[in-house]
């Protein structure tokens, strides 16, 4: 039963590697402004200027594993593919805690939703499904496996699919694109609606204790970000600006936080595991 189930999860492997390849060819191609690069994925963590050659480096390297898997019997394909998901998995996780403001590029610029826990659960999953092909299924080249599926594969290689949609933000934002037909960075949100969101969020209600006054004394937008802030105090008692910021697409916008004292650098604290970096301009 094992050996079925991972069989039926090969081809999902290598579509979604491809998919990523081509996604990343596309967006490293044709980049619609300039530094939109530098808010996605691998290129976040890299100067900006090698943020095209890294998005490319990552397209080939995904490339080179679907290939491996296709037409070799090699383990060294899937010790990769398993090894590759494992580190994207902790890649994300770093880029949740150390840049909340970017998504993870996985498909190129669809893929631009701040990282949550959908992108690390598809990840996980991802890991798990390559994992299980190198541990149940014989050492045969991938096109003997596929060729060599029938009907009892489908319901595992259904319910495959079915987790990886769910766990996919990038579902989402294709669907908010295709309604609006413009980029979310171009779209309009009235900002009484992403105040709405905010206060809604379990962020705002986390931190209304550190809020001086519940009415915004300023707001600007970035991007596909808007941002509040408010009169308050640290948990120390200091004075300090309380900086929402509310991601604009999605049915579940990611919420961010942070503390800005009087000299315009952000308060760190223990309490505050959702902050991110303010940009000095409104």
């Amino acid at each position: 039963m094992l050996t079925t189930i991972s069989a039926a999860q090969l081809p999902i492997l290598v579509l979604l590697l491809l998919a990523g390849t081509a996604a990343k060819v596309w967006t490293a191609t044709h980049e619609t402004e300039p530094g939109a690069l530098s808010r996605l994925g691998p290129a976040a963590l890299v100067p900006e200027r090698w943020s095209s050659p890294t998005m490319l480096a990552c397209a080939l390297g995904e490339l080179f594993l679907a290939g491996g898997l296709l037409v070799t019997d090699h383990p060294f394909f899937r010790w990769s593919t398993t090894a590759f998901f494992a580190v994207s998995t902790y890649v994300l996780w770093e880029l949740r805690r150390r840049r909340p403001d970017v998504g993870c590029g996985c498909f190129g610029e669809v893929s631009a939703v701040p990282v949550g826990w959908r992108s690390l659960g598809r990840a996980a999953v991802l890991t798990g499904m390559s994992a299980g092909l190198l541990a149940w299924t014989p050492q045969v080249p991938g096109w003997e496996t596929l060729t060599g599926l029938g009907w009892e594969h489908g319901p595992a290689a259904l319910a495959g699919l079915v987790v990886l949609v769910v766990l996919s933000p990038e579902v989402d934002e294709s669907v908010a694109r295709l309604r609006h037909r413009t980029p979310c960075e171009q779209r309009r949100l009235d900002p009484a609606t992403a105040l709405g969101r905010l206060r809604a969020s379990a962020v705002w209600r986390a931190h209304t204790e550190l809020l001086s006054d519940t009415e915004p004394v300023d707001s600007w937008r970035e991007l596909c970000w808007r941002f509040f802030v408010y009169p308050g105090h640290s948990p120390a008692g200091e004075p300090v600006d309380v900086v929402f910021a509310i991601y604009l697409s999605g049915r579940h916008p990611a919420v961010r936080v942070a503390l800005v004292g009087s000299d315009g650098q952000p308060v760190t604290t223990e309490s505050l595991p959702e902050s991110m970096p303010i940009s000095a301009g409104r």
